[in-house]
């Protein structure tokens, strides 16, 4: 039964009733353990027919122990040997925690160059370890434990699919030949589900029956002895416990026998006999042991002899469960490293797997076809930079490009061509350079986009700040500040891009950028199973790269919103100082928009080398195209249309100069005088309008009187003295006097009384 409690009660009465026993012959190895400890004290001899437990063979513990079963050690040198053949270097081990498989050494496996990368170990619940396994990428997998747990191992197995071409499961070979059929209520697998789980694996099982078809000791071959024993049991030898072992207890009683009888025989020599043994005579005890010890013969089971340890040296037969049936495909012999091979072994993928998956690692360029053509992109803005600067440095002489303060224009040109030519460095990966290179390139993204950026929008948001400046003033801070001082501007512009400068020597030397690594999942191809591949991407780093970018992204956007602010309060600003105000503004919107939608999307996209490449190199190249044409275009435009630079030319070569100071302060005298008077002529307008109105009540009110009179009108009518008579000084009103024209010089003191007759006026008012 196999219980070390039932094992010691049948011990004591073994001892304490008669007759003296003078040997005892246990079964499995926990009840092997109890029995050959306590031995010893009574000097008996023990020999076990079914212990496989490493830990028995301590002869310090277990000094009077002998077993015709071999050691559970002897799987290991035949899996070593299976391990080379199939050049497997990486083992994992799960074992049930007793001692009878915890107690199994592990240095030989080392010794031969193998490697046991992971271990589990459970007690009664084998999921937890088979998930561990399963997490691992175990492939090669011993299992050391009993029939009844290795039910469940495979029932976890199947539920992980720790199973199939991927996988070499080693076990045991004393189960059962049908275990994983047995229906057990501790798993909840189907029988199907356990065969699909189980198929495939290897045992390693110490021959227990002579595979040469040889006469032992006992004239009986292998195969005689079976027949004799299925006969005498009756039944299916697969259901009835023990069968397997029943060749070693067999030749274990052979063993016995041939060992007491060579004892009785040297015992005859010391004047002694078997039958005078008792617990204190450690002589006769010593006889059995030398005889033991010493025994030599061929047996059912095969060659019976024992080592130092007193266990058993024997064979081991290779088995592997092939369509549910177990296979024989070699026996390895440890006494003289022989491997006797079938060359009938199969695997599910046709090959014995690999012992672990292989990883290649692979980098993930950038696409070229996206890099060309962004390349072609910035390249064909390089060169519309290059045209807007020369056609500005060219038609620097002409007043209208000159009132556009042309060396900030020029500056924004230089500043746009470095944010383009950054699109080739932020375009090599691994692909075109080597490791080696990389950080220069890192060194070129960051100098070339962080001075172009200062160049190109800088030179913009010193034109919008100083328009916002001047114009939005009050009136007596417009008056001081009147005079344009480009020299203000420029210095402006140095300040912007000296930050920059000083910021990225500081960021050079103290935390320099170098090329760092991103390592992606696992890819599994579809073609080979114990491949994967591991995607990597290079990056551009530094040790604290949040901070520095924390900085400058900072700096950058609080300039980007400002500039925001002051275009969107100069939109409605005209002057002749700096006359594509409005057009810079529309640049710094474009510009600002796409910078600050750009900047978090290629640091949320870094891992994606297409998508941040796009976004970050066609940002570059859109603003710098939007800022060119904007700012350019138009006064090509108008120099080409309108010949203006011709006329300029003329009136360069007459006067000598392009521009008059003391012209352009007459001109800004003259629009304010020419605002005051066109106040004072609204005024006077309105005044006219009200004395318009007041003639024509006076009109309707004379019509009425005439109308209520007509007597009156007739008789003077009529009247030859009256018509005869000088007409009166005039009473009424009459259209032909300069009424309206006296009353608005009366009031604006521009014309003299001498004009006005002060009789109608007088009249006017009655």
């Amino acid at each position: 039964q196999c219980d070390p409690g039932q094992a010691t009660k049948y011990l004591y009465e073994l001892l304490y009733n008669d007759p003296i026993k003078i040997i005892l012959m246990p079964g499995c190895s926990s009840v092997s353990t109890l029995v050959a400890e306590a031995a010893r004290m009574w000097n008996l001899i023990v020999l076990s027919y079914g212990s496989s437990s490493p830990a028995l063979s301590n002869r310090q513990r277990f000094p009077t122990f002998f077993r015709t079963h071999p050691s559970a050690t002897l799987h290991n040198p035949t899996r070593v040997q299976l391990f080379k053949k199939w050049g497997w270097t990486k083992i994992a081990t799960i074992q049930q925690t007793t001692e009878v498989f915890t107690s199994q050494p592990t240095s030989q496996p080392l010794e031969a160059g193998l490697e046991i990368t992971f271990r589990q170990s459970f007690f009664s619940d084998p999921a937890a370890p088979v998930r561990n396994l399963k997490r691992q990428d175990a492939r090669i997998i011993v299992g050391l434990f009993y029939e009844t747990e290795a039910r469940k191992v495979f029932c976890e197995v199947y539920k992980e699919k720790l199973y199939g071409k991927k996988y070499v499961w080693f076990l045991i070979g004393w189960y059962a030949d049908n275990w994983f059929r047995i229906k057990d209520p501790a798993i909840n697998c189907t029988e199907a589900e356990m065969a699909e789980a189980v198929e495939g694996h290897v045992t390693t099982e110490i021959v227990m029956l002579n595979p040469e078809n040889t006469r032992s000791i006992s004239n009986m071959t292998s195969q005689e002895f079976i027949e004799k024993l299925q006969k005498r049991l009756g039944k299916n030898p697969e259901e009835t416990g023990g069968f397997q072992e029943a060749p070693l207890a067999y030749d274990a009683i052979w063993a016995l026998a041939l060992a007491l009888n060579k004892t009785s025989a040297e015992l005859v020599k010391k004047g002694l006999r078997l039958e005078d043994f008792n617990y204190n005579n450690k002589n006769i005890t010593d006889e059995i042991y030398r005889a033991l010890n010493s025994s030599a013969f061929e047996g059912v089971s095969g060659h019976v002899v024992f080592d130092a340890s007193g266990s058993r040296m024997a064979w081991t037969l290779i088995e592997q469960l092939q369509g549910g049936v177990y296979k024989k495909i070699g026996y390895y012999d440890s006494t003289k490293d022989n491997l006797s091979w079938y060359n009938n072994d199969k695997w599910i993928g046709g090959a014995p797997p690999a012992d672990y998956t292989k990883v290649i690692t692979t980098f993930r360029f950038l696409s070229q076809k996206l890099f060309i053509s962004v390349s072609v992109l910035a390249s064909l803005g390089i060169l519309l930079a290059i045209i807007c600067l020369a056609f500005n440095i060219y038609n620097g002489h002409v007043r209208y490009i000159q009132n556009s303060q042309p060396y900030l224009n020029n500056m924004t040109a230089v500043g746009c061509t470095l944010a383009l030519a950054a699109v080739f460095p932020l375009g090599l990966d691994g692909y075109h350079i080597g490791p080696g290179l990389f950080p220069f390139v890192c060194q070129a993204r960051l100098w070339l986009l962080g001075l172009g950026f200062s160049l190109a929008y800088g030179s913009m948001f010193t034109k919008i700040w100083w328009v916002h400046t001047v114009f939005t003033k009050k009136e007596e801070k417009k008056e001081k500040r009147k005079t344009l001082e480009p020299w203000k501007l420029y210095a402006t512009v140095g300040l912007l891009v000296g930050l920059d400068v000083v910021t990225l020597i500081i960021w050079q030397i103290v935390d320099p950028l170098h090329r760092t690594i991103e390592e992606f999942t696992k890819e599994e191809p579809k073609t080979d199973t114990d491949v994967s591949i591991l995607p990597q991407l290079e990056h551009c780093s530094s040790t604290k790269m949040n901070t520095w970018l924390g900085i400058f992204y900072g700096f950058k956007g609080l300039l980007l919103l400002l500039g925001i602010f002051l275009a969107y309060e100069t939109k409605s600003v005209s002057t002749e100082k700096i006359n594509d105000h409005r057009a810079v503004g529309m640049a710094i919107y474009n510009v600002a928009v796409l910078c600050l939608i750009t900047a978090p999307v290629t640091m949320i996209l870094s891992s994606q080398q297409d998508a941040a490449f796009a976004f970050a190199s066609l940002a570059v190249v859109f603003s710098s195209y939007i800022t060119l044409v904007v700012l350019f275009v138009p006064k090509m435009r108008r120099l080409i249309t309108r010949g203006e630079w011709q006329s300029e030319q003329q009136d360069t070569m007459k006067t000598g100069s392009s521009t008059n100071n003391n012209e352009e302060e007459k001109s800004r005298l003259l629009e304010k005088e020419n605002r005051e008077l066109e106040k004072i002529i609204a005024e006077k307008e309105e005044r006219v309008s009200e004395l318009r109105q007041q003639l024509q009540d006076r009109q309707q009110l004379r019509s009425r009187r005439r109308s209520s009179n007509p007597s009156r009108e007739a008789d003077n009518h009529f009247s030859p003295g009256l018509s005869a008579a000088p007409a009166p000084q005039a009473p009424f009103y009459q259209p032909n006097l300069p009424l309206v024209r006296c009353l608005v010089s009366e009031q604006a003191d521009k014309l003299g009384r001498a004009n006005c007759d002060g009789s109608r006026v007088h009249l006017l008012y009655k």
